[in-house]
């Protein structure tokens, strides 16, 4: 009696190399991801030791220069800050005299915030949100990578702001794996 063999269904093996490689590329992106959150804590930490403030507060504040008198609205939009967060930043630093805020006149809903004196000399005095290696190696590619990099990590953050939008999807994708 010979041995019976079970025929192969190709179509079924590729698409579970393919369902593999994916999970495994994925698994690529999330030790990337880690490695880049890593980095940027570290260098928080760096930059607060200096500074006393967190890296979302000088970007604020970067903002708050880049943009003059500007609105909450505004602002937690150019900083891509929820609205909670970006009045939160705000408080803090208008309670060490870095930004000031006034209501509109005409609409007392708007809120305009502007940099202090203070506020200017501490940008100024203020170590770059990334270090010089990070400047210098990105400044070094080709614009063609450059744009490649921008966009890749403006396709990630889609990615995971989809996942936070609509967490619905992320459960069904996490049953049918």
């Amino acid at each position: 009696m010979g041995c019976k063999h079970w025929p192969v269904n190709h179509g079924e093996q590729a698409l579970s190399d393919t369902a593999s490689t994916r999970k495994n590329d994925a698994a690529k992106v999330m030790k990337a991801i880690r490695r880049i959150v890593r980095a940027i804590d570290m260098r928080s930490k760096k930059v607060a030791r200096e500074t006393g403030l967190t890296i979302p507060q000088i970007v604020v504040l970067h903002a708050v220069k880049e943009r003059g008198m500007v609105t909450t609205a505004a602002l937690s939009k150019h900083a891509d800050l929820s609205a909670a967060t970006t009045v939160t930043i705000l408080d803090k630093l208008e309670s060490r005299g870095l930004v000031t805020r006034q209501r509109s006149a005409t609409d007392r809903r708007i809120v305009h915030t502007t940099l202090t004196e203070k506020g200017v000399q501490i940008l100024f005095d203020a170590p770059p949100v990334f270090d010089w290696a990070f400047s210098k190696g990105f400044a070094d590619l080709s614009e063609a990578d450059q744009r490649k990099i921008i966009e890749a990590f403006g396709t990630v953050a889609d990615l995971l702001d989809a996942s936070e939008l609509h967490p619905e999807l992320s459960a069904d994708y996490a049953e049918a794996g």
